[in-house]
């Protein structure tokens, strides 16, 4: 059961991943990110040890409340000047594809092929005055062999250029 909810928020985090990307021309430091998830509603509180050894391995763990988080994202330069998301997720098997542009919205699908996902999702969402953005995110498929249905709303805004201790998204994505 502890498993499946790492793993329910972990799937969350890579919901939202393809937002932060897609966004492109957002400014450059530290946002405010709020992720409401389908999942995040059912998912079992986390105990507090299991919290320390994830914290320990350099795991920031979010306050979960009624189905949404709320976290700290450092977006650096070249994420924030990139045109469109990268081709790969990483080790989610998930990989982007019809990335498209209109003004300051955006839409791409997201397929995941990888051994515990599988499935395809859509994200539509908006950019306003690169100080702010709003996505909605939709995947059906299966998670380690069980059907899943995820919808996931996510918010942002920007809180200032000096991301302080914060890590780049694209480090920590890329496990750098």
């Amino acid at each position: 059961m502890r498993r499946t909810a790492v793993s329910l928020l972990f799937f969350s985090m890579i919901c939202a991943s393809p937002s932060l990307w897609a966004a492109g021309r957002m400014k450059p430091g530290l946002w405010e990110m709020t992720v409401k998830s389908d999942s995040l509603k059912a998912m079992p509180k986390i105990p507090p040890e299991q919290l320390a050894r994830m914290r320990q391995m350099g795991i920031s763990v979010p306050q979960i409340n009624n189905g949404g988080m709320v976290t700290k994202v450092c977006i650096s330069k070249a994420m924030a000047e990139r045109d469109e998301p990268p081709a790969q997720q990483g080790e989610s098997g998930c990989r982007t594809k019809n990335f498209r542009r209109s003004g300051d919205s955006y839409s791409l699908d997201v397929i995941c092929d990888g051994p515990d996902l599988k499935g395809k999702g859509r994200v539509t969402g908006s950019n306003s005055g690169n100080e702010r953005l709003a996505s909605t995110y939709d995947f059906k498929g299966t998670m380690r062999g069980k059907a899943t249905s995820q919808h996931t709303e996510t918010s942002g805004r920007w809180l200032g250029a000096d991301c302080g201790s914060v890590r780049p998204a694209d480090e920590i994505m890329h496990g750098k």
